[in-house]
This record gives structure tokens, C-alpha cells and sequence, in this order.
């Protein structure tokens, strides 16, 4: 009998090989990207905003009311004691992504701190410094300060963070003296007419609605530097 030849073990097609190697470096890629988002980006922006907030701070004591830093121009520093006895993060003007990486955004064309009218903030809730990650904690009654050269504002908030969430493309919040036209959840409308606004992303992971609490001026303490 013709003995049988053992069967040669076949390699891998090179093309798969590299098909392989190519996934898992694709993989690889992936956490990478997912680790900077989430980690990478908020010790960047944590080190971005201590330096605003110490530019702001010369800046004050220099008699200036704003500071031109190398992210945006400074205005104020925003306190929540909600969030922490420390929590103190500057505000730059406008909400271009490299304003909200630095800092919290005074939105355009809306009030000043202590102005008539809406002063409207935005901070990311993940990533690039989450300054507003706890926002679903707030609460109906929790005062917030704007601290500026000048002065400091207290507002007080008259919502919980999880009140109302509307489409990133509903500007009536940013009005003046917003109402809400489809009804439900209304601002009030018996606080006076210093306002303030704050605005973050209703869920964590990308998402095209907004969580939006609003809040009255109570009370204004000049400042002497």
C-alpha cells in the first residue's frame, strides 16, 4: 500500500494577514481616539482654564475688565456651589468650540452679567473640561455667582436641570425674555428682568436636544480690587 503524504499545514493568505493587522490596528485607533475624548481632551481643558482664570485675575487687578487670553476673551468666573465649594470656571465670550474647551461660553448677543435682559451660558457636560457635567443636579432655588471685576451676581435658579429639554435649534431660549411657544415647561415670568440662562447637552453621548435651566438676579455685591 502507497503510504499517504501528511497534509501540509497551508498558511494564511498574506492578504489576510494583513487585513488582520490592519483591524487590529484600526481597533487600537479607536480607543485611542475614545481615550483622548474622554480623558485626553479634559486634562487639556482642566490646565486651559486655570490658566484663563489666572490671566482674568491679573488682568482685574490691573483695572481691566476682560482679558484677550490665547482661547478667547475672559469675562467673568462662574461659582455654582452645587457642584463643589471650589467650583469656579472662567467665562470666555462667544461658544466656538475652542471658547468651550477653555472655559464656559457667554453666548452671543445675549445680556451681560447684571444687564436687563437673559444672560445665557453654555458648558459641555463630557469631554474638553465637562464644566457642566453636573447639570442634571441643580435645583430649583440653588444660587449660582457671576463673579466679574466689578461685582458679584447671585442668581437663583428656578428650575432643576432636568426640567426642560428643547432642540439645539430652539433660540427662544436665548432671547431676551424667553417664553416658550409650544407651552409645557414656561419660564417665569414674575422675577424681574435680569435673567440668566444656563445651557448643556441633555445626554452625555451626542444628542441634538438641550438641557436649559433659567434663573433670576437676587442680589449684587460690588467689588473693590
Amino acid at each position: 500500500m502507497r503510504r499517504s503524504r501528511p497534509q501540509e499545514k497551508k498558511e494564511p493568505p498574506k492578504r489576510l494577514a494583513i487585513v488582520g493587522y490592519g483591524l487590529i490596528l484600526a481597533g487600537v485607533a479607536v480607543l485611542a481616539w475614545v481615550a483622548w475624548q474622554f480623558w485626553g481632551t479634559n486634562w487639556v481643558s482642566d490646565r486651559r482654564q486655570e490658566e484663563v482664570a489666572a490671566e482674568l485675575e491679573e488682568g482685574w487687578a490691573d483695572g481691566s475688565d476682560s482679558v484677550r487670553t490665547d482661547f478667547g476673551r475672559a469675562t467673568a468666573i462662574l461659582h455654582v456651589p452645587r457642584w463643589g465649594d471650589d467650583y469656579a470656571v472662567p467665562v470666555l465670550e462667544g461658544s466656538s468650540d475652542e471658547v468651550l474647551a477653555a472655559g464656559i461660553g457667554h453666548m452671543e448677543d445675549t445680556a451681560d452679567a447684571g444687564e436687563v435682559g437673559n444672560y445665557v451660558l453654555a458648558g459641555h457636560r463630557v469631554t474638553h473640561g465637562e464644566p457642566f457635567a453636573a447639570f442634571p443636579e441643580l435645583q430649583d432655588g440653588d444660587l449660582v455667582f457671576v463673579e466679574t471685576r466689578t461685582a458679584t451676581y447671585t442668581y437663583e435658579l428656578d428650575f432643576d436641570g432636568t426640567d426642560l429639554e428643547v432642540p439645539f435649534t430652539d433660540d427662544w431660549v436665548l432671547s431676551p425674555f424667553p417664553e416658550n411657544p409650544d407651552g409645557g415647561v414656561q419660564p417665569p415670568n414674575d422675577v424681574g428682568r435680569h435673567l440668566i440662562t444656563l445651557v448643556s447637552c441633555a445626554e452625555i453621548f451626542h444628542t441634538e436636544l438641550r438641557s436649559v435651566v433659567f434663573g433670576h438676579l437676587v442680589a449684587t455685591e460690588e467689588i473693590e480690587r
